[in-house]
């Protein structure tokens, strides 16, 4: 074992929610007293620099790595802080999109080890966030754009004193934790917003919206609305304050032009696929454009350069062509509503579904929607922990769409590779259902078919050991059917 495979195995041997449910969500638990005094004891390095905060259900990932995009393209130097990752640990802490090194990790846990072990019943995750907050604040970081991991209210990031917030498009998740309504995951969601500070909000159903503005209102927080300037031009009640004028989207990306008060952007091309894109973009720019307001530099050149630079892989990505290989992070039923909307800009013949998800999320939901398109489906896990069984996620599918052949793989690669044997040049193979089966999917792929991931691909950097995740044992006797 190495030493970086060590320092992760350490890190994950404390308190990790990601791994169990069994925690309960309360401010005793999360307590951000308890985060507060690790970071004191750090010296507060979160304090060194200022930063953006944001939260959401949906997006929140997609509008970060934009948010920190602009401001790179700006000329500052910028810290992205997103979780879960994608294939290395490393992913979570980037500067300037360098993911940090392995000796940068082993220095700082040495340093934050000892102050960890002094604390009572630290989380994982809060002291993930503290060693971001140490890499950032030593990398001189003119920024540093922080994804909230879950809620917001008791997440290990509102430790921050953001200059600004955002919170994307809300919708059922962690009901366990966060609340079985909107209006309950909307005031944890809103727990981001700071006393006079602007806060952003995408697109909510109202009773989400109704609860923002009340906590707005209650700390003198300046709220700034996005929505969708044609749908808001038929007949809706409030206008936006922050509105897209969607042009052209297909299987590249994006072309709009985006609209606010005082400003007008456009001629805006974004790269990321998807209908949905194009709020997360407008929360984007209306969180930058709050430091624009302030008197932070930022031309509107650097919005678009940054905007058309975004690299955010896993959602909507396409692996291949012929035949098309689509891998998306879809993880509730929302989300596989958009992505069912988004396939649409694909063009295809038959849909093979290889499928697979984490246990305590909306299955039921996603195989609601995507199960029926299917010309078959292929369940499969991650190598998480908190991965569904496949004869689970089997026997959902086929009540749900019981014409539809479904076979079961306890692994990625067969099921991928079995998918592109069946299918034509015409046909998609879709991989969804959570960002851990998308993980084993593009690591599958790069396997599969060696080179057709460029050589700066995290997929290279996928690491077998990362106290996060245990190797799965493959089933070699598993029957592999020659056809649907």
């Amino acid at each position: 074992m190495t030493d970086y495979q060590r320092v992760l195995l350490e890190i994950f041997e404390h308190v990790d929610y990601s791994r169990s449910r069994q925690i309960p969500y309360n401010a005793s638990t999360y307590n951000l007293g308890r985060m507060r005094e690790l970071c004191k004891r750090l010296g507060n390095p979160q304090d060194q620099y200022p930063s953006l905060h944001i939260a959401g259900s949906k997006g929140k990932g997609s509008t970060a790595a934009m948010a920190t995009a602009i401001l790179q393209a700006a000329g500052y130097r910028t810290g992205l802080y997103t979780s879960p990752h994608l294939h290395s640990f490393r992913e979570r802490m980037r500067i300037d999109g360098e993911l940090i090194t392995q000796e940068q990790l082993i220095e700082l846990w040495g340093h934050v080890r000892p102050i960890v072990r002094s604390l009572e019943r630290t989380t994982t995750f809060e002291i993930i966030t503290a060693l971001a907050f140490m890499h950032f604040s030593r990398s001189h970081v003119g920024w540093a754009v922080m994804e909230v991991g879950l809620g917001g209210r008791l997440d290990a990031t509102n430790v921050i004193q953001s200059q600004a917030c955002a919170i994307t498009s809300l919708s059922f998740e962690h009901t366990d934790l966060l609340g079985h309504t909107l209006s309950l995951i909307a005031f944890e969601k809103a727990g981001i917003i700071k006393y006079g500070n602007p806060v952003v909000v995408g697109p909510q159903a109202p009773e989400a919206i109704s609860v923002i503005e009340d906590v707005a209102e209650q700390t003198g927080a300046k709220l700034w609305h996005v929505g969708d300037a044609h749908e808001h031009q038929n007949g809706s009640k409030k206008v936006p304050d922050w509105r897209w004028i969607l042009h052209k989207a297909d299987s590249s990306g994006l072309w709009l032009d985006i609209v606010s008060p005082d400003v007008k952007i456009n001629d805006i091309v974004v790269p990321l696929v998807g209908y949905h894109q194009a709020a997360n973009a407008t929360v984007a720019v209306a969180l930058v454009h709050t430091l624009r307001q302030s008197g932070i530099e930022i031309p509107v050149a650097a919005i678009r350069d940054g905007l058309a630079q975004t690299y955010w892989p896993g959602r909507l990505e396409r692996l291949n062509e012929e035949p098309l290989i689509i891998v998306d992070s879809a993880h509730n039923g929302q989300s596989a509503e958009r992505l069912e909307h988004s396939l649409q800009l694909f063009q295809y013949k038959r849909l093979i579904l290889i499928f697979g998800a984490s246990a305590d999320k909306d299955i039921q939901g996603m195989l609601a929607v995507l199960a029926p398109q299917a010309a078959a489906i292929l369940v499969t896990r991650s190598f998480h922990p908190r991965a569904a069984e496949p004869k689970t996620l089997a026997e959902l599918a086929r009540e749900i769409a019981p014409d539809v052949p479904v076979h079961v793989f306890d692994d990625a690669i067969p099921a991928l590779e079995l998918a592109t044997s069946w299918a034509d040049k015409e046909d998609l193979i879709l991989v969804t259902g959570s960002i851990f089966v998308v993980a084993a999917a593009r690591e599958a792929w790069r396997d599969i078919s060696p080179g057709s991931l460029p050589p700066e691909d995290w997929a290279y950097q996928a690491e077998p050991i990362d106290g996060e995740f245990a190797p799965m044992l493959k089933d070699s006797s598993q029957h592999i059917p020659e056809s649907f």
